[in-house]
Formats: structure tokens, sequence, C-alpha cells
């Protein structure tokens, strides 16, 4: 066949509408999908027998945006290569640590992150995960599914959650609603971020080693970096304790994965709850047989209607596309990344 026989077909679309690339199929995608393609032309990678390469290189020598999430192809130097057209990416994502902004940055690609959309969802994923940890409600359902509360008696108790010290490290956006949530639960909140927040009284804390000594609970909230990565090792866990807890509702990575889990095998924390790890989807199995462990395919950030809205945005892009988001996007001086201003003041 044809090299040009592999360009996907318009399916009846008008050729006016402006083209996508989609690397894999987002939750926003699956959900609302009739909705973007009364909009855009989606140019869908998985729905190609092509390797991806050779797929972007057929049908994306004239696209000009992107849409992506974490869990598919990392948006890499190699593949940007091969969109010379491309000048705005979209990542479903708060987190943008799936695509090389730097690369984009040389190449003048502006790329926009999920910003305020996800956090309040986030924020209450995380206190449900530490719930569920601190009262064994998973596993008491469980416990109640396989017949062993007529057959076996009472499970065993859990601990409560008021009077818990927290240690939150990343006080961003999600952080800070983190925060905000359990101090109406009676906790106490201290925090570890790249530097002292001056908008709020909570101690703050340097080193991240020490936030664990003095705290019951770890809550990982931030980004993952260069500096980030393993951030959360053997050492800071046994300084959390063996009545410990841990949740991860960052990126898996954030925590040494295998050291983790020797810890909870061998008892020296007391329980963790994880949205996110290092190798998505493989998760130790390990995890598996532990009853103080909460584990979650990744979904802390997502809700139908957390979506919905983030739906509404990319809609919104709609004939903004062919100016490559330059008067859609505000510049961050920092980074040089961007935000549609829908994704962050619509909170």
């Amino acid at each position: 066949m044809a090299v040009s026989d592999h360009r996907q077909q318009n399916d009846g679309r008008s050729p006016e509408l402006p083209e996508v690339i989609v690397l894999n199929a987002p939750l926003i995608l699956t959900m609302f999908e009739d909705q973007l393609s009364s909009k855009f032309h989606l140019l869908k990678a998985l729905d190609s027998e092509l390797p991806l390469h050779q797929f972007l290189a057929v049908n994306a020598q004239s696209v000009r945006a992107m849409l992506c999430t974490v869990n598919g192809p990392p948006v890499t130097a190699d593949i940007l290569q091969l969109l010379p057209s491309l000048r705005l990416i979209v990542t479903t994502t708060a987190g943008i640590n799936h695509i090389d902004v730097s690369e984009c940055r040389s190449r003048g690609i502006s790329v926009a992150n999920a910003g305020d959309v996800f956090s309040a969802d986030c924020a209450d994923y995380a206190v449900g995960l530490l719930i569920d940890v601190l009262r064994k409600i998973s596993a008491a359902d469980r416990y109640v599914r396989k017949g062993h509360w007529a057959n076996l008696g009472d499970f065993p108790l859990g601990s409560k959650l008021r009077g818990k010290r927290v240690g939150i490290v990343g006080l961003g956006r999600i952080g800070i609603q983190v925060a905000k949530r359990l101090e109406a639960f009676g906790c106490s909140i201290s925090y570890n971020s790249r530097k002292k927040k001056d908008f709020v009284e909570y101690p703050f804390y340097a080193n991240v080693c020490e936030l664990a000594a003095d705290m019951d609970v770890l809550i990982i909230c931030c980004a993952l970096t260069d500096q980030t990565r393993h951030m959360i090792d053997r050492k800071v866990l046994l300084a959390l304790g063996k009545e410990g807890v841990i949740v991860n509702i960052g990126r898996g990575a954030i925590v040494n994965e295998k050291e983790m889990v020797e810890c909870l095998v061998h008892g020296e924390i007391g329980g963790a709850g994880s949205d996110v790890f290092e190798n998505e989807p493989d998760v130790p199995k390990e995890l598996f047989e532990l009853e103080n462990v909460v584990l979650s395919p990744h979904l802390a950030i997502f809700s139908p209607e957390s979506l919905r809205r983030k739906s509404r945005g990319m809609l919104w892009l709609h004939g903004e596309i062919g100016g490559a988001g330059s008067d859609v996007f505000e510049n961050e001086a920092s980074m040089s990344l961007c935000r549609i201003p829908f994704f962050k003041n619509n909170v």
C-alpha cells in the first residue's frame, strides 16, 4: 500500500476543521469525542496500524496542535522533529514531565496544561486515600465481601484522622487545597516546598527528612523534576516511622518505589495510599498482598465534572489554533510555559 494511502480519512468531516494529533486516548476524548470531533479533525495515533513515528511522518506535516496525556508515548525531541508545523501541545494533566519542555521552548511550541481544573478533585482524592488507609476502609470492604465478618468476627480497628500531624510535600495548587481540607478534619499541617510560602502560616521545613520525622503522615503533591525524583527514599520513610502513612498523588517516581515496598513489607512504615506509580501501569505485586496499602490507577485528577470543564476549554480553542495560541496563551516568565486562561481562572 502506498504511504499516501495511510493518511487518515476525514470520515465525512469538513476538511476545514483544524487537525489535532491525538497521541493516545485520554479520558476526555473517550467521554467527549463527539463534541471535540465537531470542532477538530482528530488524527488518532492509536487507531492507526502504522508505528507511531511513521504515522506522524505521514499525517502530521501541517498539524499545528497536539492532545496528549501522561499515560502514553512521551512527547520527545524525536517526536517533535516529525511535527515541523506544531505550535501547540495541550496535555490533559497538570504535570508536564512527559513533555520535553526544553525542546518545545527551542521550537517555539506553546505547552498548555490543566492548570487548576483538576486541583479540587485531586485534593479530595488525597484525603480519601488517607482516610481509607487510616480507617482500613478498603480492607474492611474485602473482609465483608469474603464472608469473614460472619466467620471470623470483628475487623481490626483503624486509626482516626483528627489530630494527625500531616506533612505536605509541595504546597502548590493541589497541596494548599489538601491542607485546607485536612485542617477542617482537625489535623495540624506542616509542609516542604521549594521555598517558604508567605501566604500561609503552616510550619515550613526545608528538609523533607526532617519533616517526615515530625509527622504522622506525608502527602506527596509536588511535580516530578530532576530534583524531586526519588526524593522520598528509605531514609525519609524510616524517619516517618512504623506508624507513619504516606500518600502519593504527585508522580510515582518522586518516591523510590522499590525502597517504599521494602519498608512496607518489613513493617517499617504504617501504610500507604498511592494513585501513581513509577512504571505505570505496572505496579509492584508485593503491594497486592498488603492490607495496609490502598492502590488506585492514576485517577485522582479526574471526575466527569472536571473533564467536562476541560472539554469546554478545548472547544474554546476552536478557531484559535490557526494562530498557534499567540492570542490565547499567557506566558509564564520563568519557564516559557503557557496556560489557557479558561484552565487557569475557572477554579
